[in-house]
This record gives structure tokens, sequence and C-alpha cells, in this order.
């Protein structure tokens, strides 16, 4: 299938994901539509077992909402479709990773912290942020909820009020991202995290990521019934016993996601 909007390869069982409107790779509600369309198709192939997400060129990851659609009734609906895409992929039943090769800025900053996994390039042009405050309005796409679980309530106040912008390894020390890589490696590396997290047994995998996620929205107790739920689901797959068997064999275990 071809996208107006995005470049959708495959590497194996990983699946590479490139917002293709360079140099900023801003986002409008086709990005969207297109985005929804994607991950709903991969979320059905088995044989997919991570996602990358990145922005075509070298200047921008995406500089986040497109303000040429600003006040269009596709606009509007941008608005909406964004953060139900972003909560899908914050949701998402298999790992995804953000390979931020540059600017990360108001949606696209927003879209990286939705992601799983964020690996950024070592760069003076690479950077995040959200400036959403200088042009009198808010992030609409999950900032102001996902900064702070990331980072701490101080420093998401200080880059969503002051619009402070963070580089590679002050992104690294607060936590906002996973890895910093040398900007002609960033995408081996992320391909790398990619490839190790798709070794993983993907049922084990799905229900750490729900849990996770479902867990930080609701108290401890009840994080641990999900816990629950989600180790008797497991246990009784196949792959739990493949896990058991490859460690008293001293193999590597083949998982098949059942």
């Amino acid at each position: 299938m071809t996208y107006e909007t995005l470049i959708v390869e495959r590497d194996e069982n990983v699946a590479v994901i490139t917002l293709n409107r360079p140099p900023a790779n801003p986002i409008n509600l086709t990005v969207l539509n297109e985005l929804e369309t994607v991950l709903n198709e991969f979320r059905k192939d088995k044989a997919v077992r991570a996602l990358i997400i990145t922005g075509a060129g070298d200047k921008g990851f995406s500089a986040g909402f497109d303000l040429k659609s600003g006040g269009t009734p596709d606009g509007a609906k941008a608005m909406d479709k964004g953060q139900v895409v972003f909560s899908q992929i914050e949701r998402y039943s298999k790992p995804v990773i953000a390979a931020i090769n540059g600017f990360a800025l108001g949606g696209g900053c927003e879209l990286s912290m939705a992601c799983h996994f964020r690996v950024i390039a070592d760069s003076e042009k690479v950077f995040m942020g959200q400036p959403e405050i200088d042009r009198g309005i808010i992030p609409g796409w999950g900032g102001t909820q996902r900064l702070p679980r990331l980072v701490g309530k101080t420093k998401a106040l200080e880059m969503l009020l002051l619009s402070t912008r963070v580089g590679a390894a002050e992104a690294l020390s607060i936590g906002l991202v996973t890895k910093v890589s040398k900007p002609e490696e960033l995408m081996k590396d992320a391909k790398e995290l990619a490839k190790t997290l798709a070794k993983k047994a993907p049922v084990a995998v799905e229900v750490i990521l729900d849990a996770v996620t479902r867990g930080l929205e609701t108290t401890t107790d009840e994080g641990i019934k999900i816990e629950l739920a989600g180790s008797q689901r497991v246990s009784k797959t196949k792959d739990a016993m493949e896990g058991i068997l490859a460690f008293i064999e001293k193999r590597e275990p083949n998982y098949i996601g059942e």
C-alpha cells in the first residue's frame, strides 16, 4: 500500500514508518489518518513485532501540527484525531520506538512521547520541546500529561511554561529519551533496539506494555490487579513453556507469540 505522507518499510520483523513531509515533517489530518491505518495494519500482522517512527531528511523529526491547516475544518479534525492516534501508539500492543533524527517540537515532541522508547541523534540540530505557550496556546496531543510523567512536574513545567528546549544529552539525563546515538548511527541503533525487543515473547511484551500504561493511570492496588490478570494470561501461553525449556536446555528461546 502506498501513502501520501508516509514511507512504510519492513526490515525482517521490524516496521519502519517515516513521516515524509520534509524538511519539517509537519503533522496534518492526512498524516494522522495514514498513521492510524498503518498502526491498525501492523497490529494484526504477527510477523511484525516492533515499530520505529522517524522523520524524512535530517532536519526535523517533526515540527508538530501543520499550522497551514489551522483554522480549516481539517485542522480542527486533526486536533481531535491527534489525541486518538497518539493514545493508540501509547497503548499499542507492540513496542514503538521514536528515532528522533531532527527537532521534535510541539506535536512532534508529543508524538515521540507517545512512543514507548525514544532514541535521539546527538547533534546541535536535534532538540525537543513544547513551544506552544509562545503562540498563546497549549499542547493538544498529550504533552501536558505525558511530559511530567516522563521527566517530573518541575522540569515539565519549565519546558511547558518557558518553552525550554532540551538537546540530546539533557534529554537523556532527565529521562525523556532512552538512548543517544551518533547521527549516522541513529537508525542502526533504533533497529538494534527494535530487533532485541522483537526477540522477546510477544504476548508477554503486550501484557507488560498494557500493565504499565494502565497501571500508571490508576492506584497501585488496581495496578496489581491488572498485573495479576496479565500474569495469569501469560502463564498459559506456549511461549511461557518455551522460555522455561530454553532456560533448562541452555539455548535461546524461540517465541511464536502463542
